[in-house]
């Protein structure tokens, strides 16, 4: 019989007993360690809105500590890249958006992640179209009349954006190119003062999410003219969507979607993805979601990850085409 080294076998045992450790550790999870579930944008807006509502209920679902974390910073990269380098345990993971996890990838040359391999993607919370706003000035009222004005008049008539290569600045350019139409591009440091010069007059139009630009719609400072979701919105029933106007297959959704870092354990991805869909899928945050015009998902796992490399690939297609490019 061979004899085993002393020191051999001490290395054995404590390979052996630190996996089990680990595994024990894993099996806990989460134990008394808060949960950080990091925003990449500042306090407030509505991705950081929904973040909170989720917290509250992930929290319940797994009887654990979850706060919210704001990160904000480039267009929400920095703290997009900050979950990226966290170990993939559990305790840090991402909201993140269309913005964080699929276009900054085609207009940031030197991002710091990569969407797809630098993350684990759980679940997307839920999706919300854009809808085209235009002043009461704007001389048009349905989007054929806006097309042909704008047509008439190339390079007259403007659009404001929440800033250069943001989701609503894509979408907005999307909908030029699938038109064939030409405006000068107002980007803001954000949704607030495009809204305040969009209804004052001093921009003509907007892609903006349904949730900010329904009060003043509803109080008639501005015209809806299209959806860009393939259905109409629950929120704006008659208004009609960019596709049925025609323009096939047009859409330009804004989704939330809870990622964590790369190579997420399998047995903590589904108690995560459990207690994500048990709280989107019931009040409040889905009469929330719907309050705001939202759509509550069913997307997680291996689904949500073709979407996001689907997104990637379509946006960077329109930033080409656009020629959006950020330092």
């Amino acid at each position: 019989m061979t004899k085993i080294p002393a020191k051999t076998f001490m290395a054995v045992a404590f390979s052996a007993a630190s996996s089990v450790i680990a595994a024990s550790a894993l099996a806990a999870w989460p134990n008394d360690q808060v949960i950080r579930m990091v925003v990449p944008f500042a306090a407030g807006g509505s991705t950081d809105l929904v973040a909170r509502k989720l917290a509250e209920g992930v929290a319940k679902e797994l009887n654990a500590n979850v706060i919210v974390e704001n990160k904000a910073g480039a267009g929400g990269t920095v703290g997009s890249a900050y979950v990226a380098r966290q170990p993939a345990d559990g305790y840090t993971i991402l909201m993140g958006t269309v913005s964080t996890n699929a276009s900054a990838s085609c207009v940031y040359p030197s991002l710091a992640y990569d969407p797809v391999r630098d993350f684990t993607p759980l679940a997307v919370v839920a999706t919300i179209p854009n809808v085209l706003d235009v002043n009461q000035s704007v001389p048009a009222d349905t989007l054929k009349e806006f097309v042909d004005l704008v047509k008439k008049h190339p390079e007259k008539y403007s659009f404001a954006s929440n800033g250069v290569g943001t989701s609503n600045h894509l979408a907005a350019e999307l909908f030029l190119s699938t038109a064939g139409i030409t405006m000068i591009h107002a980007p803001y440091r954000g949704s607030g003062p495009a809204m305040i010069d969009l209804v004052g007059g001093q921009v003509d139009a907007m892609m903006d999410v349904v949730m900010t630009s329904y009060p003043y719609i509803k109080d008639k400072k501005l015209k809806a003219l299209a959806v860009t979701s393939r259905t109409r919105s629950s929120l704006l029933p008659d208004v009609p969507t960019v596709a049925e106007q025609g323009y096939p297959g047009f859409e330009a959704m804004v989704w939330f979607g809870v990622f964590g870092p790369a190579n997420l354990p399998a047995n903590i991805t589904e108690r995560l993805n459990k207690a994500l869909a048990a709280t989107i899928h019931h009040s409040p945050l889905k009469q929330y979601l719907l309050d705001q015009g939202a759509e509550p998902s069913d997307i997680v796992g291996e689904a949500f990850k073709a979407m996001v490399t689907s997104e990637v690939a379509k946006w960077c297609g329109v930033t080409k085409q656009a020629n959006i490019k950020l330092n």
